[in-house]
C-alpha cells in the first residue's frame, strides 16, 4: 500500500464534513485551535470541513481525539431497523503507512458505550496507533490470518477465535503476520 494512503470512494467524505463542522461548533473551538489538538494545518482541517481532501486513519484519528468524540461519530451511517453491511460494504478508512482499513459497522446508539469495526490488513508496515481518549479499551477478535496486536511493547500473537483486549488510551498496535487478516475490533468508551 501507498505511503500515504487515499480514503477509499465509500467514505461518506461530506458526512465526515458535516459531523467536523458539527462536533467543532459543539466544542465551541475555533479551526486554529482543532488544527493545533490535532497537529495538523488549518487549512487541511478547512478541506475537510468543506468535504474536499483525501483525510487518513490517522488524521480522523487526531481530529476525534483534539474533539474528545468517538470515531464513529465522523462516520455514523444512517442505521435503518435491520442493519446488513456485507463484506466489502461499508464505510472504510484507511491507514497512512500500513496495509490496514477499518470499516464502521455500528455506531454507538445514545446512551451505549462502543462502536464495532471490521478490520482488514495485510502484513507488511505496522499499524502503530496513538493513544485514543482517557479510558478507551479496544477488544479484538481475531477472524482469520493471524495479527500481533495489543499495547506496544505487550503486543500478543493472535489466531483465528483469539481475543483479546487493552487499554486504548496507551500507544498501541495492530500487525498483520499473514496475508488477509480480519478482525472484528469493538472500542468501547468510557
Amino acid at each position: 500500500m501507498a505511503q500515504e494512503a487515499q480514503v477509499p470512494a465509500k467514505v461518506p467524505l461530506e458526512s465526515i464534513a458535516t459531523a467536523l463542522r458539527r462536533e467543532r461548533t459543539r466544542a465551541g473551538l475555533s479551526l486554529s485551535e482543532v488544527a493545533r489538538r490535532a497537529g495538523i494545518s488549518k487549512s487541511t482541517l478547512s478541506h475537510l470541513e468543506a468535504g474536499n481532501g483525501n483525510p487518513s486513519l490517522e488524521t480522523l484519528w487526531a481530529l476525534c481525539v483534539a474533539l474528545d468524540v468517538p470515531f464513529s461519530r465522523l462516520l455514523d451511517p444512517p442505521r435503518p431497523h435491520t442493519q446488513v453491511i456485507r463484506a466489502g460494504e461499508g464505510a472504510a478508512v484507511a491507514a497512512a503507512g500500513s496495509d490496514y482499513r477499518a470499516t464502521l459497522l455500528a455506531a454507538s446508539p445514545p446512551g451505549a458505550r462502543r462502536d464495532v469495526y471490521r478490520i482488514d490488513a495485510g502484513p507488511g508496515t505496522v499499524r502503530a496507533s496513538d493513544p485514543h481518549m482517557p479510558g478507551v479499551v479496544e477488544h479484538v477478535l481475531l477472524a482469520g490470518g493471524r495479527a500481533l496486536v495489543g499495547v506496544t511493547g505487550e503486543a500478543v500473537e493472535l489466531e483465528p477465535g483469539d481475543y483479546v483486549a487493552y487499554p486504548a488510551d496507551l500507544p498501541h498496535v495492530f500487525e498483520a503476520l499473514a496475508p488477509d487478516t480480519r478482525a472484528v475490533l469493538v472500542l468501547e468508551h468510557p
